[in-house]
């Protein structure tokens, strides 16, 4: 049943365009409804201020060449373009030096069986600040470890798909997933006050959290529920050898590409490392705190030039701009470990290997023109605030508890998950609606935010649209040749469940103590 029903939807999500061609359908339809309704002469009252607000319509000469005339405007000011391009040059040179992937292994490769689950689990929530190249590193290796420690492979590569994709919304440290969706929450949030900013450390608080409650929960479904799914499965891996040859999807992201070109190899390969990665990753993690020790003391010390209007330390450009010294991190512990390891040999390595994270952004960049034209065009028109109003009133009148609320927040993007997998284009479609309307009724934007975080990760594993999913079931069949789709739906369908449901519970649980989300964030 459940079977069929994955089908279905990957069969409808087909139908769908590309995100780019979507967001430029959507486009259109925001300036043909844009002259409908205000025909219609639809309008409402902003609460805030009172004033009258109309739907303008888009669909004549000065709309025409509005569109032209600020079509770069749109897209050089789109605030997650800047923030996502700075974040990944720092993360790219720590991710091109080896840094990251010799961090996995080590940790993985060194933590005793009774802690392997929780290990891989913890590995795997906080491993999307390598974005998607966690998936090509952390999966194999975690089904070479769990082999090694005479434990199914196959647990292994769902426990680290589980918890790489389910959780990736939540992270031990800042990913580039902050300053994406940050950026995105200001664009809608200003739609209905100009001056609205949020931070890429909002959420940081809960999300640091929420990687340990997520890695918990991944190690108690395995270790209760799936660990007897899989007995009979690490039998028949025993009889095979694992010499099966696992089948990758072509066509794929580019950190796919990379595990087609030999992510897949020899068991005790993958678990091995030297000596000079060891001492690397020691030099590297000296340079973090030194590094940590400059900023709190800049953040912190009264005389600082980057304090706060009237000395706040909240209101710092430290905070208040995070994404410079993000990047900044990862390139100091990037360089280190690279010029340590001898994998950064010249200067001139450190300007390819950024320039290598721009290519591999080029089409999140495609995306955000598109994606930039149809936040503005929503923004002219007035369709988002409007609906944002008459909304809000629905809800006010319906007076729904906030556990109701924002249940029903989280259901909906999850809904939405199975059909557009790309979390960024999913917000972008969804945050002009949904921030605006619950800003009207007292939720901040970096509440709706993290709402979408909870909702957007956890179906990310049964969703046959993901392109990891064709990935995870090659190196099932790698380990268990008769691995199928519904092999994988039915080991992943029980995390992907179990982590929604405690996710929200334990947000709300936050909420009602009302623990900050970030510095600076109250959650009520």
């Amino acid at each position: 049943m459940v079977v069929r029903l994955l089908r279905v939807i990957e069969r409808v999500g087909n139908l769908l365009p590309h995100p780019f061609w979507l967001f430029v359908i959507l486009s259109v339809v925001v300036v043909v409804f844009s002259a409908i309704l205000e025909a219609s002469g639809l309008g409402a009252e902003n609460p805030a201020d009172g004033e009258y607000i109309a739907v303008q319509s888009l669909l004549n000469p000065e709309g025409f060449q509005r569109m032209l005339t600020d079509a770069v405007e749109n897209f050089v000011t789109f605030p997650p373009l800047g923030l996502i391009i700075t974040v990944m040059l720092g993360v790219a040179v720590a991710e091109g030096s080896g840094l990251i992937g010799a961090a996995i292994r080590v940790i993985v490769s060194r933590v005793s069986r009774k802690w392997l689950t929780f290990t891989v689990a913890l590995t795997g929530v906080t491993g999307s600040v390598a974005s998607d190249a966690i998936y090509v590193i952390l999966i194999p290796l975690a089904a070479a470890a769990f082999k090694a420690s005479g434990r199914s492979a196959v647990l292994g590569a769902v426990v680290a798909f589980g918890a790489a994709s389910a959780g990736y919304n939540a992270s031990l440290l800042i990913t580039a997933s902050d300053p994406l969706l940050a950026g995105i929450s200001t664009s809608a949030a200003q739609l209905v006050e100009e001056d609205y900013v949020v931070s890429p450390v909002a959420n940081y608080f809960f999300s640091a959290a929420s990687a340990v409650v997520l890695a918990l929960v991944v190690t108690l479904v395995t270790e209760l529920l799936l660990v007897k799914m899989t007995e009979r499965m690490r039998h028949e891996e025993d009889a095979s050898g694992g010499a099966a040859t696992a089948v990758l999807s072509a066509g794929r992201e580019s950190a796919q590409d990379r595990a087609e070109d030999g992510a897949i190899t020899d068991d005790a390969e993958l678990l091995s490392y030297s000596r000079r990665e060891v001492s690397a990753l020691k030099a590297s993690l000296l340079a973090l705190a030194v590094f940590l020790v400059v900023y709190f003391t800049l953040l912190f010390l009264p005389a600082s030039p980057f304090r706060g209007e009237g000395s706040d330390v909240l209101e710092s450009a430290l905070l208040t701009d995070v994404a410079v010294p993000i990047a900044l991190a990862f390139l100091v512990v990037g360089i280190t470990y690279g010029i340590k390891a001898g994998t950064i040999t010249r200067p001139g390595d450190i300007p390819e290997l950024m320039a290598r994270s721009i290519k591999e952004l080029s089409g999140v960049i495609v995306l955000f023109f598109a994606a930039a034209q149809f936040i503005a065009y929503f923004g002219w028109s007035n369709m988002g605030t409007v609906l944002a109003i008459e909304g809000a009133q629905v809800l006010e009148q319906l007076d729904l508890p906030a556990g109701v609320l924002f249940a029903g927040v989280v259901l909906l993007v999850a809904t939405f998950n199975f059909a557009i997998t790309s979390g960024s284009a999913q917000y972008t479609l969804m945050a002009p609606v949904l921030v605006p309307m619950l800003m009207l009724v007292g939720t901040s934007p970096e509440v709706t935010q993290m709402l979408f975080r909870i909702g957007d990760s956890p179906t990310n594993i049964i969703s046959p649209m993901s392109p990891y999913f064709a990935l995870v079931l090659g190196y099932l069949q790698r380990y268990y040749p008769k691995a199928g789709v519904g092999t994988l739906i039915s080991l992943t369908l029980p995390v992907a469940l179990a982590l929604l449901v405690s996710w929200f519970l334990f947000f709300m649980l936050w909420w009602a103590i009302g623990i900050p989300l970030g510095p600076g964030v109250p959650v009520r």
